[in-house]
């Protein structure tokens, strides 16, 4: 059998299997995801055991360390996946609810239902925990899911795919529900993106190189972010205590994420804290980048920042730091340079932060507090399938609401038409 053949074969399985998921009862899905949580926790051992594989190889094959951290698993993480499958399964149901009902004048009532998207292509790199948390809100929303990791998680994926078809089969769903593509080949993620007959959206979780060439190539729907470049921008009436715990959070909490904070903005009003901030990141192994008033303000910034810099998400112990007038500077500074994914503003005027939240055009802006929440778990999504930086379909991190679309429902009482 080719690549396209097999492609093919998982792409008919779960057309058919996306029928039976979009109708059947919550009540089910639920146990689905229920028990998945428990077969993972019974196979903790045997998980981590191929996740030590997995990274065994990704270290003989000199896997970069942003990728290697999010390639492993800990108890502590399975733990989270664990709470993440549970969560999902305590949310409304999407499926079916109908909303925005209003009577016209011809006596109709039109109201609009939430439906499933149907089959939904997940392409990713390192991450197994994706792997749990696409499959779960796939599910509760009513979907079928294809699920394609990267070569260098093969052996956790592989168990967590066995362990979700077990959990399906067990409470009489098909198994075919999710799929986990069993080839590394790169022509099965090329076949998965150009099948719109079996396949509605593809959602990529990676690299930028990889993001770009679904973007590219896709025949499909893509629902992506390309990269995270973030920003803190301190205000000349934040509070220096404050300040310094975002900044440090948001830098140093973890690196290869892209939620992590990339640039430091800093109000000229606000410099007289700027060393103290700045020493406090340098603590935790950072590299400081500075413009040269930063550099002027905090001479133990020995490099300099560059035009690259500020378009460049590091995933790595690096910043970016630029002293800016005021508010206006920081929002055209972000407007030229942001992906669209978090910014934040730490300020206690409450006028420039409003300013802030309505002139800065990201997925998600942020007010006093860590870009590091910008993330489906934080936002009570239980969990979340991607960040999309689009502003169609779905925007910021995509949850059971962005799988899921809308149909026109009518009801009558024998109206026709004039």
């Amino acid at each position: 059998m080719t690549i396209q053949q097999y492609m093919m074969e998982l792409g008919q399985q779960a057309r058919m299997a996306a029928r039976h998921v979009a109708v059947a009862d919550v009540a089910l899905r639920n146990a689905a995801l229920r028990g998945i949580a428990q077969l993972i926790d019974n196979s903790r051992s045997d998980l981590l055991a191929a996740n030590a594989e997995d990274l065994a190889r990704g270290e003989a094959n000199a896997l970069e360390a942003p990728l290697m951290d999010r390639l492993a698993l800990n108890d502590q993480r399975i733990d989270a996946l664990i709470a993440s499958l549970h969560q999902v399964a305590a949310l409304s149901d999407p499926v079916g609810a109908i909303d925005n009902v209003r009577t016209m004048d011809s006596g109709i009532k039109v109201g609009q239902m939430r439906v499933p998207l149907g089959v939904i292509g997940i392409i990713y790199e390192s991450r197994p925990n994706v792997t749990v948390e696409a499959a779960s809100l796939c599910l509760k929303s009513g979907n079928a899911a294809i699920l394609r990791g990267g070569s260098e998680a093969v052996s956790s994926n592989t168990l967590l795919g066995g362990l979700i078809a077990q959990g399906l089969a067990s409470v009489g769903l098909p198994k075919t529900a999710v799929q986990v593509v069993s080839s590394t080949d790169r022509a099965a993620v090329s076949a998965l993106i150009t099948m719109p007959e079996y396949v509605d959206v593809v959602i990529p979780r990676g690299g930028k190189g990889l993001i770009e060439r679904i973007a590219n190539d896709a025949r499909v729907p893509v629902i992506k972010h390309l990269d995270g470049i973030c920003h803190v921008y301190i205000d000349s009436d934040a509070d220096p205590e404050m300040a310094l715990a975002i900044a440090v959070n948001a830098k140093t909490q973890r690196y290869g994420t892209c939620n992590t904070m990339e640039t430091l903005l800093v109000a000229e009003g606000a410099g007289a804290h700027l060393a103290t901030i700045l020493a406090a990141i340098a603590d935790e192994g950072v590299e400081i980048r500075g413009c040269p008033r930063t550099r002027e303000l905090v001479p133990a910034v020995q490099h300099s920042a560059t035009e690259l810099d500020w378009q460049t998400e590091y995933l790595a112990p690096i910043l970016s730091v630029r002293v800016v007038d005021d508010l206006d500077a920081a929002i055209d500074h972000i407007a030229r340079y942001s992906s669209g994914h978090t910014e934040s503003i730490v300020t206690d005027n409450h006028r420039r932060a409003m300013r802030f939240l309505r002139e800065v055009d990201s997925s998600s802006v942020m007010v006093n507090t860590s870009t590091r929440f910008a993330d489906g778990f934080e936002y009570g999504l239980g969990a979340e399938i991607g960040i999309s930086t689009d502003k169609l379909h779905a925007r910021g991190p995509v949850g059971l609401e962005g799988l899921t679309s809308v149909k026109y429902v009518v009801f009558g009482d024998g109206q026709v038409r004039g």
